[in-house]
């Protein structure tokens, strides 16, 4: 008995020492430690013993820098698991680490689901286990009792409010380069939370607290289901493998829940690897050229540089690579694109509702993203053609980190050239070739970079004298960064250049260099925060600063009769804020409302011109003239640009959705050709030139059919715009140090309604668009100089009412299908001599309104095979065939039409570009 009465003595002395040890504060100084450092640091200084796995530490980046003095262990231990998962529990000199959750002493009251009812002894009522029992049902989102590879999302805080739903975020990666997957659906089965992931991989989604079960949903990636357990906001990160089962072409890829969802208006996404069916001139997969094919985007003509979006002209649309502007994205006048198809992902393309991030254009924004590589090995994709060859190849820098991607393409038309039989042809040339690298770098999991360089250059001297050079160069750098799961942002500086060059020279003293250059510089920072369910905001700032070299001309003969030029340089700063707000009011009800506001000031150094208030612009009208030094602020322009977005479901599958935008140009390209041309040149807002500006309404429909395996959608658009530019009769514009003599800004206005079938699976698959549109323009003025068509409404360069398309895919089998490719348009807007009569002993023409007439309408068909090579996994390469027919009709489309006049007579002429089929054969391979 003595002995265990010592014992029970000992015992209780020795709760009471460490009673008394654990009551006692430490002290201890933290010098850049990390978590597990600091636990070491404390198990130094204190009788305190951790346990904890050691794999939670593995990719821990904290820094602990700070000093404690006779604090209690608690205290210090909040504070530095104050930003992190961990949790702890103390029982007498132990400390137990805990990632996520919490250990509790005793079962919290509502841990049953129901409040817990106990009597006045502290017991459990009866009446309690008979309300639980009644209850007691598995949770209909987690049938299964037994969860394995539980994964814990977010930290739990003891006697915290709980909330019905938490935020889960992350990014979701996959294929042979483990890159960020767009359109990828993450849901809960069952319910009605989901969401869609970014172009970056990244998603957002409201889940409710507890055990849940998340899945991803893709045609082209196997499921991943993952059990978890929600205890606040967190981060889940997701890789998906290849579904090698997908084996059906889709030719436009478009995520149908997102398509469904989202409450932007006029958007289309056209990927880069869903095109190659689709037969285009010589074989070349190109991807601007099948933008073309879709409704409210045309081109002038056949062989025609620069794009037509909804009524608008061609330097109304803003082409970004990367975030770079390129000024001129086409080869050889318009015949190819200058992008490598196989360095480049996607382009998404905004003509209806522009996201609040993108400005400075009218009409569209040519959104272009090239691939990223493969950071795990070496990889390569090509394609031999009868004009151009192309590859590209991407290859690790850092296993598992870094990546570097190359892509060059080039024509070989200056030796077809050579072959020719005629002497004119064989001494002309016409080559082309463009350029690019992309390097990205995964830091850690917050920050990522990725750089962009490119380069395309074009050569042409065709029966002439003079030759013809333009290039475009870009260069962009990004840094993304993550703050937290609900912050995430993006610093990035670009710098592009486009300039041409004209060399001319014959057997005369009047031998020339001329040349044109333009350079802007480009910082913005663009932020995204998920504030919650039901606002997703976006903001940010940029600004761009302008540098035009009006152009320039130096003979080369001194015994020439030329004078040399140097027009002024150009200088002008554009700045904007941006903020907008994704809001869900309901399930049915999103909207998306942005609001930018942009400035522009033209720059010194440079002399303008004042002419006299109420008069026409012109030599005889100058009143002074205003000098101004560099940088020093020639005339500010501004405005608020608003966009809204908003779609309503009428079901499930039935939506209607409506826009208005606002949007100012600063910026404007001087051409008086009827197409755009690599010599046009581009023009700043400034003292006597004013900014263009647009607004726009939308309103579609929108029906997905057969669980949205066919997309049905109509549209319809009206626009009115603002100090449009336009040019007096034969004006001059190159050299023009007075170039504002030679302009005219008037009223635009354009309308149409757009309809489009799309069919992504099966064996037949593809779209059909039609388009009926007008495009008009008033140029009027109280002066008869100033004024066209006695100032009234008349057809634009480009207005073409009927507009139709056809692209089709049949899989005859897993390796052959026939593809086709039929066009129709109505013929564009020309001005036709209608007389002419005797004055002075002279004859003169007398031409019609402008633009009341038009050339013949546009039909085309084209027709391809293509032909895949076996699908076994492990060989060298796979390889593609393309063998197709442009032009199968042989239809005689005219480009223009123009007139002489011969012995007297006036002689209509038209000139074609293909009047005959052009066959084309393209090997493609992937390795």
């Amino acid at each position: 008995m003595k002995k265990i009465t010592l014992i029970l003595f000992l015992i209780a002395f020795q709760q009471i020492i460490y009673s008394q040890v654990i009551s006692d504060k430490i002290s201890v100084d933290f010098k850049n430690a990390n978590i597990k450092t600091a636990i070491q640091d404390i198990e130094k200084v204190s009788y305190y013993k951790f346990y904890f796995d050691e794999k939670w530490f593995d990719n821990d980046s904290t820094s602990i820098t700070k000093q404690y003095k006779e604090v209690k262990i608690g205290e210090v231990l909040e504070d530095v698991f104050q930003n992190t998962s961990f949790n702890f529990y103390i029982s007498e000199n132990k400390v137990i680490v805990t990632n996520n959750s919490v250990i509790y002493s005793q079962l919290a009251d509502d841990y049953f689901g129901i409040p817990l009812e106990r009597d006045e002894n502290g017991q459990i009522t009866p009446i309690f286990y008979q309300q639980y029992d009644s209850i007691k049902k598995t949770n209909s989102r987690n049938p299964n009792k037994n969860i394995r590879d539980l994964v814990l999302i977010g930290k739990e805080v003891k006697n915290q409010k709980k909330k019905s739903t938490y935020t889960l975020s992350g990014f979701i990666k996959g294929g042979k380069n483990n890159s960020g997957l767009a359109n990828i659906v993450v849901k809960i089965p069952n319910s009605e939370f989901s969401a869609v992931t970014d172009k970056k991989g990244f998603y957002s989604l409201q889940v409710p607290g507890g055990l849940n079960v998340v899945e991803t949903e893709s045609f082209s990636y196997n499921k991943v289901t993952k059990n978890i357990m929600v205890y606040n906001d967190g981060s889940l990160n997701l890789s998906l493998t290849d579904n090698i089962n997908q084996l059906d072409e889709v030719l436009i890829k478009t995520n149908k829940s997102k398509s469904a969802k989202s409450a932007i208006t006029g958007v289309t996404t056209i990927d880069s690897e869903g095109i190659k069916n689709v037969p285009l001139v010589l074989g070349e997969r190109d991807i601007l050229k099948v933008a073309l094919t879709m409704p409210g985007i045309k081109t002038a003509g056949e062989g025609s540089a620069g794009f037509n979006v909804r009524g608008g002209k061609e330097d109304q649309n803003l082409f970004l690579l990367d975030h770079a502007t390129l000024y001129n994205p086409s080869h050889f006048f318009g015949f190819f694109t200058a992008l490598n198809p196989y360095t480049t992902k996607k382009v998404d393309i905004y003509k209806g509702s522009i996201p609040a991030e993108f400005g400075g254009r009218l009409s569209s924004v040519f959104d272009i993203s090239s691939k990223s590589g493969n950071v795990n090995e070496f990889q390569g994709e090509g394609g031999i053609g009868p004009v151009t060859s192309n590859l590209m190849v991407s290859t690790p820098i850092v296993k598992g980190k870094s990546s570097l991607v190359a892509g060059g393409r080039a024509t070989y038309s200056d030796y077809i050239l050579k072959s020719l039989d005629d002497e004119n042809l064989k001494n002309s040339q016409a080559s082309f070739y463009d350029l690019i690298l992309k390097y990205n770098h995964k830091i850690n999991a917050s920050n990522d970079i990725e750089s962009t360089l490119y380069y395309s250059h074009d050569k042409f001297s065709v029966s002439s004298d003079s030759l013809y050079k333009y290039s475009n160069r870009l260069a962009t750098l990004k840094w993304n960064h993550t703050f937290n799961e609900k912050n995430k942002g993006s610093l990035i500086v670009t710098n592009s250049e486009y300039k041409f060059n004209i060399d001319y020279e014959s057997e005369g003293v009047n031998n020339f260099d001329f040349g044109y250059k333009i350079n802007e510089t480009q910082a913005m920072i663009k932020m995204n925060y998920l504030y919650n369910e039901k606002h997703k905001f976006s903001y940010g700032i940029s600004t761009k600063l302008y540098s035009v070299d009006p152009g320039y001309l130096n003979p080369k003969n001194p015994e020439t009769t030329l004078v040399p030029v140097d027009v002024e340089t150009e200088k002008g700063l554009e700045s904007a804020a941006y903020i907008g707000d994704n809001f869900k009011i309901s399930d049915k009800f999103l909207l998306d409302f942005g609001l930018r506001y942009s400035t522009f000031a033209a720059l010194g150094k440079s002399t303008q011109r004042i002419y006299e208030e109420n008069q026409p612009i012109s030599d005889a009208t100058v009143i002074d003239t205003k000098t101004y030094g560099n940088n020093e602020v020639i005339k500010r322009y501004g405005g608020l640009e608003p966009r809204v977005a908003a779609r309503y479901f009428i079901t499930d599958d039935f939506s209607v959705r409506a826009s208005y935008d606002k949007t100012y140009q600063y910026i404007h390209l001087l051409s008086n050709n009827t197409t755009q041309s690599p010599t046009d040149i581009w023009k700043l807002s400034d003292l006597n030139v004013k900014p263009e500006s647009a607004q726009q309404v939308s309103l579609g429909l929108y029906k997905n059919l057969k669980g949205g395996d066919i997309e049905f959608s109509v549209e319809g658009y009206y626009k009115r715009s603002k100090n449009i530019l336009d040019y007096k009769v034969g004006a001059e514009l190159l050299l023009n140090e007075n170039i504002e003599t030679e302009l005219l800004q008037g009223e635009g206005k354009a309308y149409g309604v757009e309809f489009l079938v799309k069919k992504q699976v099966g064996k037949l698959n593809g779209w059909l668009g039609y388009t009926y549109s007008r495009s008009l323009i008033k140029l009027d003025s109280q002066f008869n100089e100033e004024k066209v068509n006695n100032g009234k409404y008349f057809p634009s360069n480009f207005d073409k009412p009927h507009d139709f398309s056809a692209v089709l895919n049949y899989k005859i089998t897993k390796r052959y299908s026939f593809s086709s490719n039929f066009t129709y348009q109505t013929g564009r807007p020309i001005t036709y001599p209608i007389g002419r009569y005797d004055y002075g002993n002279a004859q003169y023409t007398v031409y019609s309104d402008r633009n009341k007439f038009r050339i013949p309408d546009y039909l085309r068909l084209d027709i391809g095979l293509n032909i895949e090579g076996n699908h076994k996994i492990k060989k060298l390469a796979h390889s593609f065939w393309n063998i197709s027919v442009y032009n199968v009709l042989g239809r005689n489309n005219p480009y223009s039409v123009f007139f002489v006049t011969d012995k007297g007579q006036i002689k209509a002429y038209k000139t074609s570009i293909f009047s005959i089929p052009i066959p084309s054969i393209t090997y493609n391979f992937k390795f």
